[in-house]
């Protein structure tokens, strides 16, 4: 178990070491709004042979990045971006793809907020209905784009909060 922890910390520290710097690599990344939701959907999705993409989310992130997640039940979970690579590095990793359904974006001066609703799926020609809507808040600063925070609330039977973004114009 201690190997599978420091090969993980060991893999999520040492990506930026060799190779292209990760500004030259995804610079076309933050040059919009646009740009950036999809990459940050980009970095997530993948068949279990891909890797994971560690350097390129950190890319996208303000270094203080925040996530939260709410349950169920309405409760939110917060932690740092780091926090999120921890578990999928230690865990062999399948087929998973986001795939963004409808986004809605307003923007004032260098801050923009991205509303964006998502479905989850194994295969991505397969629709499901495992749905989500994130709130996704950026800053613009030193010529790019930066994810600041997002926050996350799964759909469901009780709470078909996908179902109503999608219809809002």
């Amino acid at each position: 178990m201690k190997k599978a922890i420091l090969f993980g910390i060991a893999l999520l520290l040492g990506t930026s070491l060799f190779g292209q710097p990760a500004g030259e690599k995804y610079a076309q990344d933050v040059q919009s709004v646009a740009a950036i939701i999809d990459a940050y959907y980009a970095v997530v999705s993948g068949s279990r042979n891909d890797p994971w993409q560690f350097e390129r989310d950190r890319f996208l992130h303000s270094k203080n990045a925040v996530i939260t997640r709410l349950d169920a039940h309405g409760y939110a979970e917060s932690h740092a971006l780091e926090a999120e690579y921890i578990p999928l590095a230690l865990a062999p990793k399948g087929d998973f793809y986001e795939i963004e359904l409808k986004r809605s974006v307003s923007r004032f001066g260098n801050m923009a907020q991205v509303w964006s609703a998502f479905e989850i799926r194994t295969d991505p020609d397969l629709e499901t209905n495992t749905r989500g809507l994130n709130s996704i808040q950026l800053h613009y600063e030193k010529g790019r784009w930066w994810i600041d925070s997002w926050t996350c609330e799964m759909a469901s039977e009780n709470n078909p909060v996908v179902t109503d973004f999608l219809k809002a114009e």
